[in-house]
């Protein structure tokens, strides 16, 4: 049983979180899942989703996956000193770090993608890309992964790199298991990226 660890933030993209949830989810004997936030409590994305959370310093369970979501949020995140630095700590001792839409910008802007390759959300390129020069930003790509780390395009690239993660750990027909179950379209082909000159 590994412990996904989903850090979340005000003002969140709502897919971005639970679609990798809900396929992570189906799978209950292989992950557990916990949601944490910087303080704790209930935490609301844009969509007014309220989400029950528990503080960092409080996680009842050592963090195997570390899930970085993007959204509305994260523009105001990457001059937080505090949040960057417990990202740090967090994906250090993470055994996987996995990342949708502009939750990259928070790892490339902490220092974490330094001389990783890596992609992001392409509507928002430009304000990801400028977070950091360190990193091996690659466009044209539905997700990337490089040693531990895998991190998506834009918003349900997520989904995509969530089932292409149990793929690699748990086996093609385990993901396909998921995708039919959830009645999910996977996109199994990392490089094949529909949304590249969005």
């Amino acid at each position: 049983m590994q412990t996904l660890t989903a850090l979340v933030f005000d003002d969140f993209e709502t897919l971005d979180l639970f679609g990798p949830i809900e396929l992570f989810g189906s799978l209950p004997n292989d992950f557990h899942i916990q949601f944490a936030s910087m303080k704790g409590g209930i935490i609301h994305n844009h969509h007014g989703v309220a989400l029950q959370t528990v503080a960092v310093a409080e996680l009842a369970h050592q963090t195997n996956i570390l899930l970085v979501i993007g959204g509305k949020g994260t523009r105001l995140l990457i001059n937080d000193s505090k949040f960057l630095q417990t990202l740090t700590t967090l994906a250090d001792n993470a055994d996987w770090v996995l990342s949708v839409c502009t939750g990259s910008a928070l790892l490339a802007k902490a220092g974490i993608l330094d001389n990783k390759r890596a992609t992001s959300n392409k509507r928002a390129w430009q304000w990801v890309t400028e977070q950091s020069d360190q990193v091996d930003w690659i466009k044209q790509a539905r997700w990337v992964v490089d040693g531990k780390f895998y991190t998506s395009s834009g918003v349900t690239a997520g989904m995509d790199m969530a089932l292409g993660f149990i793929a690699d750990r748990q086996g093609r027909d385990s993901a396909k298991e998921v995708a039919d179950y959830t009645e999910y379209r996977w996109q199994e082909d990392s490089h094949l990226d529909d949304f590249y000159n969005c």
